[in-house]
């Protein structure tokens, strides 16, 4: 992998990781594109490990809040007294956490193989879009930030997991499964972005030593393609939640359905393998 290969790819990811239309997917496709060997296990944790410069981002982003939350986990565990909204919601955070580690751990072979497909891609694209339209419409978007539950947080979780899936998108399906448990827009984006950072970095951290093996992608381009997907994660995460504020998911089904119907169209002409 060159320089300036490592550098699109994380232009890729810091614009896709928050938004509703799958990094994974989106990053696959680049690399394809750029010539790269989709199923080779240096680029896969290429991949994931870069994904980690989206998430300082989000860490940077929401310090403040961070900070208060990890503050009243703190204290929470040893007095009784400081046991408020922070306090759970760390717990929240914890267990909506725990699926998609022990399916992401148990399911790796198969998230390393048989899914890294265009066929897969693009198909996902398409199929989860009509979740997303779904929940756009039947979620009732009736509480805040304040009102959120465990009940919430895992199932949030739960949904989470069928982000390993390339093309159906880690916040796509945390905002979906938001709104369907009537969480508003911006709370249903907010608690994606909290959720994301465990479960970005613990599968970053697994997928480390492959990034690091053979020759492919060697520590330059892993260390630029972390570095600019940072940078442009930062501004993404900005304009998301302006977004969501003032509008729903269709634009981005719309994006989707378009996207997932040219893959198809290219790997059905041959124009492109799928693998």
């Amino acid at each position: 992998m060159q320089i300036w290969q490592a550098a699109v790819l994380g232009v890729v990811e810091g614009l896709t990781e928050f938004l509703p239309v799958s990094s994974t997917g989106h990053l696959t496709i680049a690399e394809k594109v750029l010539g790269l060997k989709i199923d080779d296990v240096a680029v896969t944790g290429f991949t994931a490990v870069i994904q980690v410069g989206a998430i300082f981002a989000a860490v940077i982003y929401f310090i403040k809040d961070i900070w208060r939350i990890v503050k009243g986990f703190a204290l929470g565990l040893f007095s009784t007294a400081h046991r408020g909204f922070d306090y759970r919601f760390g717990w929240y955070v914890i267990a909506g956490s725990v699926p998609i580690a022990v399916v992401g751990f148990l399911a790796k072979d198969v998230i390393k193989g048989p899914l890294r497909s265009l066929w897969v891609v693009a198909a996902a694209l398409i199929l989860w879009s009509a979740v997303m339209v779904f929940a756009e419409k039947a979620g009732g978007q009736t509480r805040t930030e304040q009102d959120t539950k465990l009940a919430d947080a895992i199932v949030i979780g739960v949904a989470q997991c069928a982000a390993l899936v390339p093309g159906v998108s880690r916040s796509g399906a945390t905002i979906s499964f938001g709104l369907l448990r009537d969480l508003d827009r911006v709370t249903a984006t907010r608690l994606s972005f909290f959720m994301g950072i465990p479960a970005l970095l613990g599968g970053a951290a697994l997928e480390l030593k492959d990034a690091l093996s053979g020759t492919t992608v060697g520590v330059p381009a892993l260390a630029v393609g972390t570095a600019v997907s940072f940078v442009v994660g930062y501004a993404s995460i900005a304009w998301l939640l302006r977004f969501v504020a003032k509008h729903g998911l269709i634009s981005f089904v719309v994006y989707r359905v378009l996207a997932g119907l040219a893959l198809l169209v290219v790997l059905g002409t041959s124009a492109l393998s799928a693998t």
